[in-house]
């Protein structure tokens, strides 16, 4: 019931749901105009983009370097990003499998995470913390559905189309306070952080903030639905060298989020982001999006 007045409060819900079915039948740049219409409310500027949202559009489009395609394979960037920072980085691999059938729980310990390669944010992820408890049938559900998805068709981001689909399983990887793992995210131009998010409290209800280089509070919030935390989190650990990791791995690249973990001031490679909320994640107040977006260079501005 609740779905059913959403729709009739927002009749928008529904063409985009019709657009997402059929997303296959359209080209990327009528796919990616009509996408961010439906979802921002206005009509895309690939011409002159201006604000952060508008030049992800454009990155999607026409910024098609190779190397992108490893960077957002869960597994092949694990390699690549070894050979920038180090192995010592990298949550350890436990199995790589082409179907769910083919995994042999009885060989995997306790805790462990199961992921599919090409999937982004919570689609394909499942944490067990307990293998006693684990719902196999559960688990078999979702990442099989994750495996029949292409997820470049409903977003538009190219590096994915031609990933091949597989789970791995990880280390399960635990913060100082034994609940979860904050995630901190951080936005890099060109090889230069701007801003470190921090996502936490999950399970509770999740906050998202964001702190500029030398780890100053910023008032602003993207997407703009989920609430600041309810007090600033501390600088973490080996701050500095996060940020030296970030710069490394996001060098040459118009932009790119490079995601970390700090756990027990240790530091874990989570993944590299394109293209974060597909684009689409509004700020709130809305003038950040044009102060993101004048920090991206688009490779044709950088010929100049």
């Amino acid at each position: 019931m609740l779905r059913i007045r959403n729709y009739i409060d927002n009749p928008k819900l529904i063409l985009l749901g019709l657009l997402k079915k059929t997303a296959r039948l359209y080209p990327d740049k009528f796919y990616i105009k009509a996408h961010y219409r439906l979802v921002m409310g206005s009509k895309l500027d690939l011409k002159s983009p201006q604000t952060f949202n508008e030049k992800l559009q454009w990155l999607k489009l026409y910024d098609r370097n190779p190397e992108y395609i490893k960077m957002v394979d869960k597994i092949a960037v694990k390699k690549y990003v070894a050979n920038i920072i180090g192995e010592e980085y990298i949550i350890p691999t436990l199995g790589i499998w082409d179907t769910f059938e083919d995994i042999d729980f009885d060989k995997l310990p306790n805790q462990f995470v199961l992921k599919t390669n090409h999937s982004g944010g919570s689609n394909g992820v499942v944490i067990c913390k307990d293998k006693s408890t684990l719902n196999i049938e559960s688990a078999r559900r979702k990442l099989n559905k994750s495996l029949r998805t292409n997820y470049f068709y409903t977003t538009r981001e190219w590096p994915y189309k031609k990933i091949k689909p597989c789970i791995l399983a990880e280390k399960y990887l635990e913060d100082e306070s034994g609940l979860e793992l904050k995630d901190y995210k951080f936005f890099c131009f060109n090889g230069d952080v701007k801003y470190c998010q921090v996502i936490a409290n999950r399970r509770t209800g999740m906050t998202i903030d964001f702190y500029d280089k030398e780890w100053n509070h910023v008032k602003f919030r993207e997407p703009a639905d989920y609430q600041n935390a309810s007090k600033f989190h501390e600088m973490p650990s080996s701050y500095e060298e996060m940020i030296e990791i970030a710069q490394k791995l996001s060098k040459n690249i118009p932009f790119i989020r490079i995601d970390l973990y700090n756990i027990n001031k240790c530091i874990y490679f989570s993944e590299m982001t394109l293209y974060p909320t597909s684009g689409l994640g509004k700020f709130e107040p809305k003038e950040w999006s044009s102060i993101f977006g004048n920090w991206i260079r688009l490779p044709l501005e950088n010929n100049k």
